[in-house]
């Protein structure tokens, strides 16, 4: 059995993983360190005390993340796109399988979520259907398929990190739809904690959304299980259907499904 780190290096080792991560997990830091989760709070406690992160719930970001108002070290459209595209593409695929002609259904801004944009279009089966979204990257990629496809943006205030549309004015359209299928993206999924995303004005909308439709779907590849963010959207048992890949760990599945929700995986289809 290794030797325990000493507190002074673990808490080094800690403040380098935070700050290349952007954001830890007490219970990561926990198993990587082979300590307790009360001592990784304490050595995260030392942390922001010096000024080097910043606690936030159920683990620390850094101190400079939460300065500038990204609590979360939240990346842009463009750089979240360059990451994990075939398992976002499987996910994609998977979703839109869901959709049948004349639904309607809600399509949330994110990565993940433009993938399924485009496997709807590449469903040449699909007639009438009536797209929602609050993403205009999502509403662009749409467009050509106008008017097999109907493509109604929510409206509201521009974030141009993500291209998305949050309060005002977006409260204003989903309180009055009810749509068969809303398509949604997260940060995070967690059996205890539930979907949660890095951003609050974001989360808000998202939680709408999912009340606009008979049916919700949350599409999250492997790296966004067992996280949590700022932002809570809905708890396990608001949600109908994870959509993740086929990487997902097998004890955060299991964890996901023990607590009621249903789980599927897709495969990603090899790179050529």
């Amino acid at each position: 059995m290794s030797a325990p780190i000493e507190s002074a290096r673990r808490r080094e080792l800690a403040l380098a993983l935070v700050a290349e991560r952007g954001f830890v997990r007490v219970a990561d830091l926990a198993a990587s360190f082979g300590v307790t989760a009360v001592t990784a709070r304490a050595d995260l406690d030392a942390l922001e005390r010096t000024g080097g992160i910043r606690r936030v719930h159920g683990g620390a970001v850094p101190a400079s993340a939460v300065a500038e108002g990204r609590p979360d070290r939240e990346p842009s459209f463009e750089e979240a796109l360059e990451a994990g595209v075939l398992p976002k593409r499987a996910i994609g695929r998977a979703a839109a399988d869901l959709v049948r002609t004349g639904q309607s259904i809600l399509l949330d801004v994110g990565t993940t979520t433009l993938q399924v944009a485009r496997a709807l279009r590449a469903r040449t089966d699909l007639e009438d259907v009536t797209i929602f979204t609050n993403g205009l990257s999502i509403a662009l990629e749409l467009e050509p398929e106008i008017p097999r496809f109907t493509v109604i943006v929510t409206g509201g205030t521009l974030r141009p990190k993500q291209h998305s549309l949050v309060h005002p004015l977006a409260r204003t359209m989903l309180d009055e739809i009810h749509v068969d299928l809303a398509v949604l993206g997260c940060n995070g999924v967690d059996a205890t904690r539930g979907v949660t995303n890095a951003n609050l004005p974001e989360a808000e909308v998202k939680a709408l959304m999912l009340r606009a439709a008979t049916r919700s779907v949350v599409v999250a590849d492997a790296s966004k299980l067992g996280e949590v963010h700022l932002g809570r959207i809905a708890g396990i048992d608001e949600v109908d259907l994870l959509l993740t890949d086929d990487q997902a760990p097998a004890v955060l599945v299991g964890e996901l499904r023990d607590a009621g929700l249903e789980v599927r995986t897709a495969a990603a289809a090899p790179a050529v």
